[in-house]
């Protein structure tokens, strides 16, 4: 009993536990060498040895990899079996890792590598262009950006981008910086390093709380087998979401040295790094360069991304409710209602005063905010289904596994991550934020239900080999998640080269004015020159009765689309491999949506192909007077 009670003793300042005492056994004989005598075990073989060969076995998995296999379950399609056998492998490799305190610390940092590299590099490796359509649209912003050298002009719905530039406007100086033309270049590999620095907060936050290094790492693994919304991408929400959890950490960091006379133990050489971030003042809370930093973070998010500040400030609130930690909350909830408030009330002011009524009535539809906002004339596939349920399983699953840490564990609930798991419930149930407010809530409460589930996992009462034989299952079970929502939808998401060439062919040349019209909105670039250019989609922007008749009549449809007196330039129609996945995934349209449209205007004397390929074709539409003349001129 004495023994267990040492173990879960808690550390000075952190109301976490201490290290164990195999842990302080490892570490008073690890010596000058740095490695503990034992670390030659079999333990310490079977770390070494599984990395490596999971490494392998992942990168020879990808060479059997045929894209055009993807259908309704994405890549999870067409990965072999090569590919889960190297998951698993990492898995067990980094579970023993974690059990044995005589192993190195730096294999569970390279088995986090490892992981990311996984889960992230696959798609970077596999496909020939950037992945997804909304990376696209932001490349066109920045290319946007670059041109006007500030603020687009004439930028329509894309002029919410010009009222939170602030991460394009980082990229552009990057940009010339480096001398580079394009982000093109970088932002394929994005999610891999946004996974990659996102690491360090983690680190700082969860040492914030624990020296023991199982549950530091276990929740770090735990976070990014269990981020699965895929929100990682080139986007303001990633660069923001990679500065909240930074400004998250130093405060929480901060509160654990305010309550000590000495740092909160992260290690001796993450305390020695940010000594000047975390030296306690004499009056206790901020000492002025460190809180400047956090001003700074704070103003990058605001000037940045909508959302983010508001989740921010409902953490901030949150954190401040008990009395002990008002002294350090509140000068920085003060720096983000204060920043906030003048960026919303002058750059922002156009966005904010155009959808005030929308925002307003949210308010009053809870349960409606919580919903997936889904607008479907077509029936989703019944593989989606199955996948989105798993995703939600697994997302359930942590939530469940943190709120038992919460109920079971007294020196967790004086952590505050109990807070900032429920901080983001408020804005869920006031906002609905295109549909994707529960996806947004789930992702900014996921690195305190990463830590908070790492808890009861990792420091159950169940026998050392059972709770490890547990904790690799759930641990494989969340990664079974993790790639149901994350790899299910790549059919819509991977773009060829000859999806990539369409694109460029019709926006680099269609005279300024002109209007592009696709079925869905799922194009590699479909927003390049959209300063020049309009844009025009039927499933997002057309009428509830113009979609209905798209099924029944497109060439109609088309037609009353593109003779329209008031576009300047020409009307292109462009259909391409990946909207026809769009339609199946989401059920925006029925399936043959677009071999349809494809099919009437192929036979229609007023439609021109100008680009045809395999998997894209494009249409430019002749005006009735020019179409008679062709086709009297073909007779």
């Amino acid at each position: 009993m004495s023994g267990q009670q040492t173990t879960n003793a808690p550390s000075p300042g952190t109301g976490g536990p201490a290290a164990g005492p195999a842990e302080r056994r490892a570490g008073r004989t690890r010596g000058l060498t740095g490695r503990a005598p034992g670390a030659d075990g079999w333990a310490g073989w079977v770390v070494r040895a599984a990395l490596p060969v999971a490494l392998a076995l992942w990168l020879l998995s990808l060479q059997g990899v045929r894209l055009g296999g993807m259908g309704a379950l994405g890549l999870l399609q067409v990965l072999p079996v090569l590919f889960f056998v190297a998951l698993a492998v990492l898995t067990i490799g980094f579970a023993v890792a974690l059990r044995d305190p005589r192993v190195p610390k730096r294999w569970p940092a390279a088995y986090t590598l490892g992981l990311i590299a996984v889960i992230h590099a696959t798609p970077s490796l596999l496909y020939p262009s950037l992945r997804y359509a909304w990376a696209w649209k932001h490349i066109a912003v920045l290319d946007a950006m670059l041109r006007h050298n500030g603020s687009v002009p004439g930028a329509g719905n894309l002029d919410i981008y010009n009222q939170w530039p602030g991460f394009f406007q980082l990229n552009a100086l990057l940009l010339r910086a480096t001398g580079l033309h394009s982000a093109l270049g970088y932002a394929s590999w994005y999610p891999v390093l946004a996974n990659v620095l996102l690491l360090g907060p983690l680190l700082m936050l969860y040492r914030s709380f624990t020296r023991d290094r199982r549950l530091v790492w276990g929740g770090v693994w735990i976070y990014y087998s269990a981020s699965w919304v895929g929100q990682d991408y080139f986007s303001p929400q990633a660069f923001a979401f990679l500065l909240f959890v930074t400004l998250l950490a130093l405060v929480m960091r901060r509160l654990s040295v305010d309550r000590a006379a000495e740092p909160a133990p992260g290690g001796a050489h993450a305390s020695r790094a940010l000594s000047w971030l975390t030296d306690v003042p004499a009056h206790g809370g901020w000492r002025l360069a460190p809180f400047l930093v956090v001003l700074v973070l704070t103003a990058a998010i605001v000037s940045s991304h909508p959302l983010t500040p508001l989740m921010l400030i409902s953490v901030l609130v949150m954190l401040s409710l008990p009395r002990r930690n008002r002294r350090v909350v509140l000068p920085v909830l003060a720096g983000a209602v204060g920043l906030t408030l003048l960026w919303d009330s002058t750059i922002a002011r156009p966005y904010i005063s155009k959808n005030i009524g929308n925002l307003i009535a949210q308010l009053t539809a809870p349960d409606q905010n919580v919903r997936p906002g889904v607008s479907q004339l077509g029936t989703i596939a019944p593989s989606q289904v199955l996948v989105s349920w798993v995703a939600m399983g697994m997302s359930a699953a942590v939530i469940l596994l943190a709120l038992t840490a919460v109920v079971r564990h007294r020196w967790v609930r004086r952590t505050g991550l109990p807070l900032v798991l429920l901080a983001p419930l408020p804005l869920l149930l006031s906002n609905n934020y295109g549909g994707e407010m529960i996806l947004r809530a789930y992702l900014f409460a996921l690195p305190a239900a990463a830590f908070l589930a790492a808890v009861t996992l990792l420091q159950s009462r169940l026998r050392p080999r059972v709770q490890v034989m547990v904790s690799t299952a759930v641990m494989l079970a969340l990664l079974t998640g993790l790639f149901s929502g994350y790899y299910s939808k790549e059919s819509m998401n991977y773009f060829t080269p000859q999806e990539v060439a369409a694109v460029r062919y019709i926006t680099q040349t269609a005279p300024a004015g002109s209007r592009i019209v696709s079925v869905t909105g799922d194009l590699p670039g479909g927003e390049m020159r959209y300063d020049n250019l309009e844009r025009l989609v039927l499933a997002e922007d057309g009428t509830p009765a113009e979609r209905s008749q798209l099924l029944s009549d497109p060439l109609a449809v088309l037609r009353a689309t593109m003779d329209d007196p008031n576009v300047p330039g020409l009307s292109y129609v462009i259909l391409t491999r990946a909207q026809i996945a769009e339609c199946e995934l989401t059920g925006s349209f029925p399936v043959d949506t677009v071999d349809r449209v494809r099919a009437v205007v192929a036979g229609a004397p007023d439609f021109r192909p100008v680009f045809s390929s395999r998997d894209a074709v494009v249409y430019r539409y002749l005006l009735p007077a020019v179409a008679q003349g062709t086709a009297g001129g073909s007779r």
